[in-house]
């Protein structure tokens, strides 16, 4: 099977343009990429006080999707888990595959403190990630069951009818995104980010740890093949010039969206514990990194990738650690993609439409895509 693909979404505001404007627009380019032949559209979830995400009900959005929508597969990447309660997600998450007619996806994960925190939520990291624990058992246990019975920290049932089923059996298709280790020991897809120096070690660690914990040849839950990919934000056009100067405004404002409002919104009420001196992680987590036992000289090497500003080759735009953008004409595209076949991994997630972007600048990223990158890689 050739490269599949993919893409992520968060829904930014676009100046000029109203709540509904936005989604009409969004909601057409999910067609397009229904009719030329993507995989999945996968949707973040954030709430107030991020700007980043208009979408914080993905559920709401994704149902409109599956009604002008046929083949492409629709995935909340990731549900906050602490921030739902099981059973309404539950039932949700039956609707969605139903009205999909069985297309649905679901991504999973704990989400960051500090949204929780404005949610009147478990903020302390060791007590966040235990309700997301308890959490995904519980909707794992009640989507592949007649009845729910569960007795735990934070939830109760006792033998509670489980209505709704999903189309899928034993449930959706499920995603964990950023940490491969945590995805290949619980039988999960995985989408991470980055760049391709640090990509290429995490294929390696992910094949390794997936048969290890699943089985070697072992196939998901619904008997696919697992998927891991890595999100690359991109603008084509037809200069690198051009490229470059579309992508840099959109993007200073993608990183001003994803962090700035959040930070001085914690500085402001003093909420050191969930801001500041980087990330507060749970004891006991696997690194998000790869060891060294996964790195070959081409992925070790950070000039491999991060360090081609010349005419015809990629050029990244960096500013964080997590996200990248890569801008360029489909010949500087396509090279970026040989690499990246060449990790080993078997899904890429396109980033279209970020930061302050305007429609038709993603739309004709999305058309040279579709018309001059994406044959050269299907079957």
């Amino acid at each position: 099977m050739g490269l599949q693909f993919g893409v992520f979404d968060h829904i930014e505001p676009i100046p000029g343009q109203d709540l509904g404007q936005i989604y009409s627009d969004r909601l057409s380019q999910i067609e397009r990429f229904d009719s030329d032949g993507f995989y999945a559209y996968h949707l973040a979830e954030h709430h107030t006080p991020a700007v980043h995400s208009l979408a914080p009900s993905q559920n709401v959005f994704l149902a409109a999707a599956s009604q002008r929508t046929d083949r492409i597969r629709l995935n909340p990447c990731i549900y906050v888990l602490p921030l739902h309660h099981p059973l309404r997600l539950i039932e949700e998450i039956c609707m969605l595959d139903h009205l999909s007619n069985g297309r649905l996806e679901v991504g999973v994960g704990r989400g960051g403190v500090l949204e929780a925190y404005f949610w009147g939520s478990d903020w302390d990291v060791e007590q966040n990630l235990a309700k997301y624990t308890e959490t995904l058992e519980v909707v794992k246990a009640g989507l592949s069951s007649d009845s729910l019975t569960h007795s735990g920290d934070f939830y109760q049932f006792d033998e509670l009818p489980m209505r709704l089923r999903p189309k899928q059996v034993p449930y959706p298709p499920m995603w964990y995104m950023r940490n491969v280790e945590t995805a290949a020991q619980h039988g999960m897809n995985s989408i991470i980010v980055g760049n391709l120096s640090g990509f290429e070690a995490n294929v390696r660690r992910y094949k390794e740890l997936w048969e290890i914990y699943q089985g070697p040849g072992a196939k998901t839950a619904q008997g696919e093949d697992p998927k891991i990919g890595l999100v690359s934000h991109l603008v084509l056009a037809d200069t690198e010039e051009e490229a470059a100067a579309a992508a840099e405004p959109a993007w200073e404002q993608y990183l001003w969206n994803l962090f700035t409002p959040r930070r001085l919104e914690a500085e402001r009420r003093g909420l050191s514990e969930v801001w500041g001196g980087g990330e507060v992680r749970p004891s006991g987590l696997p690194d998000r990194d790869a060891s060294e036992k996964y790195l070959t000289n081409n992925s070790s090497d950070s000039s491999n990738v991060q360090q081609r500003p010349e005419p015809g080759q990629v050029v990244e735009h960096g500013g964080s650690a997590a996200f990248r953008v890569i801008a360029g004409t489909p010949n500087t595209v396509r090279s970026y993609l040989d690499e990246y076949v060449a990790t080993g991994a078997n899904y890429f997630v396109c980033g279209f439409h970020f930061g302050n972007m305007d429609s038709a600048v993603a739309e004709r990223s999305i058309d040279l895509f579709i018309k001059e990158v994406m044959p050269h890689y299907l079957d």
